[in-house]
């Protein structure tokens, strides 16, 4: 492998893993401070992809899907949480798993009305649709370099709203001792419905950013929630560091296993989880 196609791989991975990022971040938050397991996370990011298609298609703008796409995942998150999630804190992990088992079977049925059981493509915007050159015979399209500057912008975001603000403070204490933080006066409800929201729409937005290079299609979303969980367990539950770590440790194994080690590719990500699991069996980082 030279150097060029080293690097266009190299870029590959962390932009596959700051995507894995966003979508396991939404899944760790759920589950490290609510306590929520979510097999439907997934069906979040695919709801995304299609809205971002439906939206696209609408108003002829990428740019307006995406911010249209974001308002409308974030009233979604917190309608779902009020209306259901959030009568399954208190319940056993085995009732969370069938709620959100049944959710994607919902979420699919739906999608199947709503969108058909056709595959679209999303086009990239002409701004983002030219590519770096890196060789005579190689370059690399600018749609994934945003792709991975939008995943960079949110995780910056992400860390600034729980390390640096009121609110994260209050998010840190709930996830630590809930009921001492009710009894400090901090409505935990609250605090859980925007801790759901945010997760939605952080797997809706990977949705809809990833759409013009993955296409859109039925039951995308299983195909990257087990992925989702890896990046979660390898990390530490609960841990959005370890998320982020984890994710872009997946993305090379994946991304490069795929190149130098084809036929053994798909356990490569798996091994990387017992290894660490063999390792620290809590995940790279506690919460």
């Amino acid at each position: 492998m030279d150097l060029a196609n080293f690097l266009i791989q190299l870029l590959n991975s962390v932009q596959y893993g700051l995507l894995l990022f966003m979508l396991a971040a939404g899944l760790t938050l759920i589950f490290g401070i609510m306590g929520v397991v979510n097999l439907a996370h997934g069906s979040f990011y695919m709801l995304g992809a299609y809205v971002a298609w439906s939206l696209s298609t609408l108003t002829g703008s990428f740019t307006l899907a995406i911010l249209g796409g974001a308002v409308l995942s974030v009233l979604f998150g917190l309608a779902l949480e009020r209306l259901l999630f959030r009568h399954f804190y208190q319940r056993d992990h085995l009732d969370q798993v069938l709620l959100t088992f049944g959710l994607i079977y919902i979420f699919e049925e739906a999608r199947s009305i709503l969108w058909g059981d056709d595959v679209h493509g999303v086009k990239i915007p002409d701004l983002l649709s030219a590519s770096i050159p890196l060789t005579d015979n190689l370059s690399y399209p600018v749609y994934r370099l945003f792709m991975s500057g939008v995943c960079v912008a949110l995780a910056i975001g992400l860390y600034l709203l729980i390390a640096k603000t009121r609110l994260g403070m209050k998010i840190r204490a709930g996830a630590f001792n809930r009921d001492m933080t009710e009894a400090l006066g901090v409505n935990i409800k609250l605090i859980h419905a925007i801790v759901f929201a945010i997760g939605v729409a952080l797997a809706t937005v990977a949705g809809m950013i990833a759409s013009p290079i993955s296409s859109v299609y039925p039951n995308m979303g299983s195909q990257v929630l087990i992925m989702c969980f890896v990046v979660v367990v390898i990390g530490g539950i609960g841990s959005v560091r370890g998320a982020l770590i984890s994710a872009l440790l997946v993305g090379l194994v994946d991304t490069f296993g795929k190149v130098l080690l084809p036929q053994v590719a798909g356990m490569l990500v798996y091994m990387l989880m017992a290894a660490v699991l063999l390792w620290k069996p809590e995940g790279l980082f506690k919460q």
